[in-house]
């Protein structure tokens, strides 16, 4: 994209207010959206910088509130890369806002896959057995070289994902700045999303029955029978029961409620287990 001088550009200032805001990922969160506060405020330096209109500035704050959820340590490689295509939209009026969303949700689940396998179960536990023998014999030095191990790694990873996702998304854009191309890409990465989301339903909700009958001698348990035919199919139904309560605007905690006074009645009736 040729560069002209009336362009929104982000400068340092921004980027490093987004690294600098990427420490309060977990600050704000709730079971609704999760994370979406703390990523929209990251964001509000370079959506200053790059919208003067009023209206502009909402749409993106609104597109920025919903859903999100990643390992904090990842949070900044994805502000990177949606601050690059913030800039394009900001630049070329008929940039799909949608493939901005695609993104981020086809970006967290994996990178949070890969967040807490690093950092949590791998980077966490060498540090605990590096200064283990320290904090046992009642060293200071223990837990400050804990600190310093973590720390120094995690603000590293949290530093050069901004910067090498800003410039990231800023390739991928100039790649696919084809409106075909881009189209595609917003496809692409909202079925990849959904795959993520389907496979965080597979693996994450558990819903099950010990339910079984005996058929002329014959043992015939319900939950194998489902499982022969669709598995996690409970799983399933319970996530898309829930979709179509919050399609029509069902508060979530009367859904959470819900799903606790739900879920002790048909346990106790023997249904769930």
């Amino acid at each position: 994209m040729t560069t002209s001088s009336s362009e929104k550009k982000l400068t340092k200032k921004e980027l490093n207010s987004l690294f600098w805001r990427s420490f309060t990922t977990s600050h704000a969160w709730h079971f609704e959206r999760q994370q979406h506060m703390a990523f929209c405020w990251s964001m509000i330096p370079a959506i200053k910088k790059l919208y003067d209109n009023r209206e502009d500035r909402i749409a993106a704050y609104q597109r920025h509130l919903e859903f999100y959820n990643c390992q904090t340590t990842m949070q900044p490689l994805i502000g990177g890369i949606v601050a690059a295509m913030e800039e394009e939209n900001a630049n070329n009026g008929g940039f799909d806002t949608s493939s901005i969303s695609s993104m981020k949700v086809a970006l967290m689940g994996p990178l949070a896959g890969i967040g807490d396998s690093l950092i949590a179960g791998t980077l966490r536990i060498i540090a605990t057995g590096i200064v283990g023998g320290l904090c046992m014999s009642g060293s200071i030095l223990g837990p400050i070289l804990f600190l310093a191990i973590y720390n120094v790694i995690t603000i590293a990873l949290r530093y050069l994902g901004v910067k090498y996702g800003y410039g990231l998304g800023s390739n991928i854009i100039s790649k696919v700045s084809d409106t075909s191309v881009m189209q595609k890409l917003t496809t692409a990465l909202s079925v990849v999303g959904l795959m993520v989301i389907g496979a965080m339903v597979a693996t994450n909700v558990v819903v099950s029955t010990p339910l079984a009958f005996d058929l002329n001698g014959t043992a015939f348990s319900l939950q194998e029978t489902f499982d022969s035919i669709f598995p996690c199919l409970l799983p399933v139904a319970a996530f898309a029961g829930l979709y179509v309560l919050n399609k029509k605007g069902v508060n979530i905690l009367v859904q959470i409620i819900g799903i606790m006074v739900l879920g002790v009645v048909l346990g106790a009736l023997g249904i769930l287990g």
